[in-house]
């Protein structure tokens, strides 16, 4: 499916009502026993394919041998490898591995889409608490096993960092920063947005996309852009049990908090039908963008706990069994 013809779900699905949230902390005692579990549970996880105690390598001065390089005028001659130039007078310096800090970075949705709610009161999960919760665990774990964090709000362009971070002492200070994180009225723009992360980030390293997806000019722009600067996308993908079967009929007004543009409708049955078949071909076209490219992907939605996503997506990697 085309994916321009997705638009005609972002009135529908990003302006569902809102309970009143309730005034549960975000980060509470419980949140944060439970991060420590999830903590301890993946014993330095998500191996392989998610975080990892695994570091990228760079050629440098470490102690690894890894090839060799034509000698050019002043270079450092301890790096010559002398046996070579006696055998048969090429100068070659040697080339060594060093081990980095694996680097992270978490890009959290923080358009106006993410700022909806299940209608059924007994979920009533914020989409941007719950993506906030699934960004803080992500950013936990990997700041217990000492990798370099930053998290990256964004909507049509980058909104608001956290700049690297690194050890499990710095986790109140990420707690703060998502806490105080807001969404904002304008639309997404991905394919921007990566292009400038990738010209501010440091270092590549692992990309984790924690956002719904409604993107009016489509999420693969952006996802390829990283892809080629050699970054390693993982996308995870957040939405309602109301964006996919909204509980909606009859004569009602949409409004797009995105688009401020507001539309009436005549909701029937066929058209619900119509569009929940819109919907999971839209999350299928996702999944299967991601199985062409090798990314991983996780579908995760607000009525589930955080800590299941993430036992999830610590099994898809092999992590825990």
């Amino acid at each position: 499916m085309h994916e321009g013809s997705l638009r005609s779900l972002y009135p529908l699905s990003s302006c569902l009502p809102s309970p009143v949230p309730a005034n549960r902390p975000l980060f509470d005692s419980e949140f944060l026993k439970r991060l420590e579990y999830l903590s301890l549970l993946s014993k330095r996880a998500f191996q392989g394919q998610l975080l990892a105690q695994r570091r990228t390598k760079q050629t440098g001065g470490g102690i690894e041998f890894s090839d060799h390089r034509e000698y050019i005028q002043g270079d450092d001659l301890r790096y010559l490898d002398w046996n070579v130039y006696a055998r048969h007078g090429d100068r070659l310096l040697k080339r060594f591995e060093e081990e980095e800090d694996l680097h992270v970075y978490i890009l959290l949705d923080t358009s106006r889409s993410m700022d909806s709610s299940s209608t059924d009161p007994a979920q009533a999960v914020n989409k941007f608490d719950f993506a906030r919760q699934i960004a803080a665990a992500i950013a936990y774990i990997a700041l217990a096993d000492l990798d370099r964090v930053s998290i990256i709000g964004y909507d049509d362009q980058i909104r608001s960092t956290l700049p690297l971070i690194r050890g499990k002492n710095n986790s109140l200070s990420m707690l703060r920063y998502l806490e105080k994180l807001q969404t904002s009225g304008n639309a997404t723009n991905l394919a921007d947005v990566a292009k400038d992360f990738a010209r501010r980030a440091p270092r590549r390293g692992l990309v984790l996309i924690v956002s719904d997806l409604f993107d009016q000019a489509g999420f693969r722009a952006g996802v390829d852009s990283l892809r080629h600067q050699r970054f390693e996308p993982h996308v995870i993908q957040v939405h309602t049990p109301a964006e996919a079967h909204p509980n909606l009929l009859g004569d009602v007004e949409l409004f797009d908090v995105e688009s401020n543009r507001s539309t009436k409708v005549t909701i029937t049955e066929r058209k619900l039908k119509q569009y929940e078949t819109l919907f999971q071909n839209f999350v299928r076209d996702v999944e299967a963008y991601c199985r062409t490219y090798g990314l991983s992907y996780t579908r995760a939605t607000s009525d589930v706990p955080f800590d299941v996503v993430l036992l999830k997506m610590m099994r898809m990697a092999g992590a825990v069994s």
